[in-house]
């Protein structure tokens, strides 16, 4: 015969078992923050750095030229052609993946609904948005190294926003790490320091991180 007391000790016992499983974290990974509505096969996702670097440069230089930008060198205009048959000697289409830029776009600002408010697990790149030291309180987390410095942006729904409880020690530059917490969605804009200048990245997803630690397979 159980005693009341020990009815009542398995019983907070069962909760807490419930609560610690209620609040273990989902592991989650890149594809899963696309929605299932707006997967696609991105072909910006096959180049390689070099590569997205060529293609971000003819963007940046067709891009100046349609706006009719007067500080548009001719060497610059002159090289437009140069990069894009660099790209078509490694099989590269320049011209048929920008004009694909609007579609990728318009799909990559939809998040997934069903991931709001959840407990995640990440994994991906440090990006320091603020930081003092090697101690870092802000950052974005991105899917490879690179991206938002040397190559275009990922879409809005490949990069999120992170600030963790507490500050994380950074060794360097794209540390890869694990970020734990919970998740939101919704659109938000945030300005990144760059070497020559600033620039504001399109952010799809926040997380208020309780465990940031070393990226470990």
């Amino acid at each position: 015969m159980i005693t009341r007391p020990r009815c009542l000790s398995l019983l907070i016992g069962a909760l807490l078992t419930l609560t610690a499983l209620a609040e273990e974290p989902r592991q989650v990974m890149w594809a899963d923050l696309v929605p299932k509505s707006a997967a696609f096969d991105n072909p910006f996702l096959k180049l390689t750095p070099d590569q997205l670097a060529r293609v971000s440069e003819v963007a940046a230089i067709r891009d100046r030229r349609e706006r009719g930008d007067k500080n548009l060198s001719r060497a610059e205009i002159e090289s437009e052609p140069a990069l894009a048959r660099k790209l078509e000697q490694a099989g590269v289409d320049v011209y048929a993946l920008l004009a694909k830029r609007k579609e990728i776009i318009e799909r990559g600002r939809s998040v997934n609904p069903l991931l709001n408010g959840q407990i995640v697990r990440l994994p991906g790149y440090l990006l320091p948005l603020e930081f003092s030291g090697k101690q870092v309180s802000e950052f974005l987390l991105v899917p490879w190294v690179g991206a938002c410095i040397h190559t275009p942006p990922p879409p809005p729904n490949q990069i999120v926003h992170v600030k963790p409880e507490k500050p994380v020690a950074m060794s360097g530059m794209f540390e890869a790490v694990w970020v734990t917490g919970q998740m939101t969605t919704g659109a938000i804009k945030k300005s990144l320091s760059l070497v020559d200048g600033s620039a504001d990245i399109d952010v799809g997803y926040s997380m208020r991180a309780s465990l940031v630690e070393a990226y470990k397979q």
